[in-house]
């Protein structure tokens, strides 16, 4: 099966949704912050790795105590991922904090601010 396959997609595409379920729905762990989304999911090939970003609303130290409280979760939520999705093998999770957004938001900010420090340009200039 290839990275990009279709079933690769659809495999990606329903742990993500799953997972988001569980997280939001059956962790009681008071570390895990309940603005979490998981953003992307890529799941290996042979089904046995899944690496899954997720996205903390709050400061950079929210975001640490949340990958922690899922990093202990995770035999909870592997357990309840292979109830909920029939696959072969159940994945071994992995939890990794995106920035993504936390960087978008920063790179605007800074255009903003490249912007506000040009002087005007005057249109009706004929050149």
């Amino acid at each position: 099966m290839r990275k990009n396959s279709v079933k690769n997609v659809r495999i990606n595409t329903e742990v993500q949704h799953v997972l988001a379920e569980i997280i939001r729905g059956g962790i009681k762990d008071p570390r895990v912050s309940p603005l979490t989304s998981v953003v992307a999911v890529e799941v290996a090939p042979d089904l046995k790795h899944c690496k899954a970003y997720i996205s903390c609303l709050g400061g950079e130290a929210e975001g640490k105590e949340t990958l922690a409280g899922l990093k202990s979760a995770t035999g909870y939520i592997k357990n309840q991922l292979a109830k909920k999705i029939n696959l072969r093998n159940t994945p071994e999770l992995t939890f990794v904090l995106d920035q993504s957004i936390a960087y978008g938001v920063n790179m605007t900010k800074m255009i903003d601010d490249v912007i506000a420090q040009m002087p005007e340009r005057d249109e009706d200039l004929d050149v």
